[in-house]
């Protein structure tokens, strides 16, 4: 048994290197500011926090044995989820095996089918994951005049593309429209231009997009360099969210729709948000994080809160406890009042879709607040209105 001054442990991997480092390395540093406030505070239950971070490298392959290492050989207090689905995936096998109390950051329908009662999604897609991640744009599309009626599908030929694609197809079925073009593409691809020449030849309504950091400066820069412009082009792009895509693409990005977890608008600022984003971007330079954080960090830093609350109300790390007190608790964090429903997604989605305009150069000033990433759903928390067409958004900068 651990003394009572022992550091609390708490295990998991992240992408550190790889494809995924970016984004890992901003769900790093913000674990690292948690721990430090918390441990300012007198600790978890009086005890200092430490963690125990495996690199898995960005390959799903290493995961399993890495959980393995960290409740076995490491002997860790709590386990969490690290960034992704496919790694969050990976250690499910792991955690359902030793019945641990499992809290993921930003993997999308990971217990759909595995439906492991101590699995909590820190992600704003709800209950039908799927599907919300880009419903707002097809909701948009919908109510547009002349209404769009077509639309083609454009994704990434990976794992991480699939959910997104079912929830695209479903979109379409529930708001009318017609799928006319469906593709996917390497992941490796550089020439993007005769995929966007077989895109333009279906003369599609709407181009919804499903691509990662680099394919989606590829995609963005091709459409734009491309006569065809879709009526809204966008959706499901990793890529757009990260400050140093923002900065490479500059006003290639206006008009583009694009989902957002979080956007630094009036209506998402939470309690303790703005606090927590000036502490990430004092450290964030020289890091390799993501230097503005809007992404990553704040789901980073409440899945921190979670498991804070979690512990402190059952006064102790017992795994049984920990997750019955999540499924009928809510939860206060600087992503706002958050609640776990059906297979530990969120009861309500608050998934955002954002439309870049009035970019200007490549400064990443411009970003630091919501004025060029306009919230056009969901209504509630909108924070501007839709451009429409792309071409009319184009010639609106």
């Amino acid at each position: 048994m651990p003394s009572a001054t022992a550091p609390v442990r708490i295990g998991y991997c992240l992408s550190l290197t790889g494809p995924l480092a970016g984004n890992s390395r901003s769900a790093r540093l913000a674990h690292d500011i948690w721990r430090e406030d918390v441990n300012r505070r007198g600790g978890l239950l009086g005890r200092p926090v430490e963690f125990a971070c495996y690199d898995d490298q960005g390959e799903a392959s290493r995961v399993p044995g890495l959980y393995k290492r960290l409740i076995d050989e490491d002997k860790v207090d709590l386990v969490i989820g690290g960034y992704g689905t496919n790694t969050i995936l990976a250690a499910m096998s792991v955690i359902i095996e030793r019945q641990r109390f499992f809290v993921g950051l930003m993997g999308l329908g990971v217990n759909n089918a595995l439906a492991y009662p101590n699995y909590f999604a820190m992600i704003s897609t709800g209950p039908d994951p799927n599907a919300a991640l880009t419903e707002g744009f097809f909701a948009l599309a919908a109510e547009q005049a002349p209404r769009p009626t077509t639309v083609a599908l454009l994704s990434a030929d990976a794992e991480f593309s699939k959910n997104p694609i079912l929830g695209a197809k479903a979109n379409a079925e529930k708001y009318g429209f017609k799928i006319f073009h469906e593709a996917t593409y390497p992941l490796a691809t550089e020439n993007f231009e005769p995929i966007i020449d077989a895109v333009a030849a279906s003369n599609c309504d709407l181009l919804f997009l499903c691509s990662y950091l680099n394919d989606s400066i590829g995609l963005v820069r091709a459409i734009h360099a491309h006569p065809f412009r879709p009526k809204m082009v966008g959706a499901s792009m990793i890529g757009p969210q990260n400050t140093a895509v923002k900065v490479a693409l500059g006003p290639l990005l206006n008009g583009f729709v694009n989902y957002e977890y979080w956007v630094p608008v009036p209506t998402m600022m939470f309690s303790g948000i703005q606090e927590f984003l000036d502490a990430y971007q004092a450290r964030a330079v020289n890091t390799g994080a993501d230097l503005l954080g809007h992404y990553m960090a704040p789901l980073a830093y409440a899945q921190m809160q979670v498991v804070t609350q979690a512990v402190e109300a059952t006064g102790g790390f017992d795994d049984a406890d920990l997750a019955a007190y999540t499924r009928d608790t809510v939860f206060e964090t600087v992503m706002g009042a958050v609640r776990f429903g059906m297979n530990g997604e969120w009861q309500e989605p608050r998934v955002l879709q954002v439309q870049f305009q009035g970019i200007t150069g490549n400064e990443i000033e411009q970003f630091r607040s919501g004025s060029r990433q306009i919230v056009v759903s969901p209504p509630g928390l909108a924070s501007g209105a839709l451009r429409f067409p792309y071409a009319d958004a184009l010639s609106a900068q």
